[in-house]
């Protein structure tokens, strides 16, 4: 059995739109969680089993998974071929494998992180040599959607999904480049991504 703890508007989001995008959603039994949020509301739900209280967290018979880049790598390769048209992972063997890893990893490494201090207004020389920076974060996406249409390879995979819903988020800071602004665009418009948008702002 699969089971997504899930708090709608937040990071577990991006993985329902995964599972939609996927045609998975019926496999997941989806448990609504309260978390604590930016605004002061909501807390910690004693019933989400996630050792810091957050979101997503994904239980497959017992095992747990946490962190959206892991668990959107192991839904992925739960159901590497779906959907059938275009799967959205790079399953072990496949000559995307090494940039679909580095893209979902990447995002957790660097990308999240230098949003995260740049909205926070914080800035330092250990985690700019760590992290580096927002402009150069903007740069490496910029350099590899010159190259080809998605991130990974030449068909949109979940790693575009990931790093594409910050700006989903922090709409003012997509970057002033016509590549990067098509990109987030094709990714954001995308029906599993939009339907689940409009049905959570319901809730």
């Amino acid at each position: 059995m699969l089971t997504l703890y899930h708090a709608p508007r937040s990071r577990s989001t991006r993985i329902l739109q995964l599972a939609r995008e996927m045609g998975i959603e019926d496999d997941l039994d989806l448990r609504i969680t309260q978390i604590p949020r930016r605004d002061g509301s909501g807390g910690r739900d004693p019933q989400n089993p996630h050792p810091e209280g957050k979101v997503p967290l994904l239980v497959h018979d017992g095992a747990q998974v946490r962190e959206s880049n892991a668990v959107m790598l192991y839904l992925t390769d739960l159901y590497p071929e779906s959907p059938p048209e275009s799967p959205m992972g790079r399953p072990v063997g496949h000559p995307s494998r090494g940039a679909y890893l580095s893209w979902l990893a990447w995002y957790g490494n660097v990308f999240e992180p230098v949003y995260v201090l740049h909205v926070a207004g914080f800035s330092h020389p250990v985690t700019e040599a760590t992290f580096r920076d927002v402009p150069e974060a903007v740069a490496r996406l910029s350099e590899a959607l010159a190259e080809k249409d998605w991130l990974v390879d030449d068909r949109i995979s979940a790693a575009d999904l990931l790093v594409a819903s910050t700006y989903g988020w922090f709409s003012e800071m997509i970057p002033d480049d016509p590549r990067i602004r098509d990109w987030v665009d094709r990714c954001l418009s995308r029906p599993a991504v939009t339907s689940v948008i409009e049905e959570e702002m319901t809730r």
